[in-house]
């Protein structure tokens, strides 16, 4: 089983950064039930110093480099990601989809409509290159932005109303597609470090979310328990 990570900031991880991918590859090495991978064309984490992905300083350096594969960039959404997908899954082979976007799109590039027409077409190109392709998607999740920006808020909603209707739409028994559920106790105050990026308890909440998802209605690993963060 070949798992690919799909995302915008909140996915790639800054410097100094665990992320959400190094708590779901904990999770996969302690209780998935079989041979796994994990695949994808990227590996590195957003240089803030910089301001480009170059940066491999991981909160833990024992983070194997195989495991930190990606297709996640900072500033990068639904409308960057479906022009990229097909070739992403054809060079990887990938089955699963985990993917975190919807927030940078709906902030910066697109309005909730848009949004979802780039969902169809990313999963469309995902299914080109492999028409058995599974996907995990996460709704936009509470961000700071929407405290104070009511209209944002509106976008975010109607957006995530969108999304669900686009996976009833478009999941098939081939093709399965699944919606996540946001982390009911996720807290912007504390399972973030500035609102919107996920701190230590934010990335484990992510990581159960996707885990619990694939295990209920997969049957694929096991329910997300947790593992100690390591030291920042």
């Amino acid at each position: 089983m070949r798992f690919m990570f799909v995302g915008d900031s909140c996915t790639i991880g800054s410097a100094g950064d665990c992320t959400w991918r190094y708590r779901m590859w904990q999770h996969l090495e302690s209780g998935f039930d079989g041979p796994y991978d994990i695949v994808g064309p990227r590996t590195e984490l957003y240089d803030k110093e910089t301001g480009a992905a170059g940066s491999d300083a991981y909160a833990d350096p024992a983070f194997p480099v195989a495991a930190r594969r990606h297709l996640a960039g900072w500033g990068e959404g639904w409308l960057h990601m479906a022009p990229l997908i097909g070739e992403a899954v054809t060079a990887t082979k990938a089955d699963v989809l985990l993917v975190f976007l919807g927030l940078i799109d709906l902030g910066f590039y697109t309005n909730s409509d848009q949004t979802a027409a780039n969902v169809r077409a990313f999963v469309a190109a995902a299914r080109a290159a492999n028409p058995r392709i599974r996907a995990v998607m996460m709704p936009v999740i509470p961000n700071v932005r929407a405290e104070s920006d009511a209209p944002f808020a509106a976008e975010c909603d109607r957006f995530n109303e969108l999304l669900a209707k686009t996976i009833a739409d478009l999941d098939t028994a081939s093709s399965p597609l699944l919606l996540a559920t946001t982390p009911e106790t996720y807290d912007i105050h504390t399972d973030t470090y500035d609102g919107t990026h996920p701190a230590p308890s934010g990335e484990h909440k992510l990581a159960a979310a996707f885990a619990d998802a694939m295990h209920q209605a997969w049957g694929l690993g096991s329910p997300y328990e947790g593992v100690a963060a390591a030291a920042p």
